[in-house]
């Protein structure tokens, strides 16, 4: 119990630093770091791909895989909808013929 109550306590506490760090963002920056965050949502995919596989011999092997599941499918809407708003944005500084 105490292995979940401690990946719960992480979860909650990168939720809040990032909402904090997200709104200190300037809008001059959003471009660029939205390409580095579409990066890192890469490499969560990943992780949630071994997390929902990997976790079968333990107590929680339900819960790691559904979790790992939705990680997957919302990293996977992240790192889409990040390139398709980053190249929007870009295609508005290009020069009009």
């Amino acid at each position: 119990m105490s292995d979940l109550f401690f990946m719960v306590y992480v979860f909650v506490l990168a939720g809040f630093v990032g909402f904090e760090l997200i709104n200190k963002v300037p809008p001059t920056l959003h471009t660029p770091l939205m390409s580095g965050s579409n990066a890192i949502s890469g490499i969560t995919i990943v992780g949630a791909l071994v997390a929902s596989g990997a976790l079968h011999a333990t107590e929680h092997a339900t819960l790691a895989t559904v979790l790992g599941v939705f990680a997957v499918a919302f990293a996977t809407i992240n790192v889409v909808g990040g390139y398709l708003v980053t190249d929007r944005m870009l295609k508005m500084f290009k020069k009009k013929k």
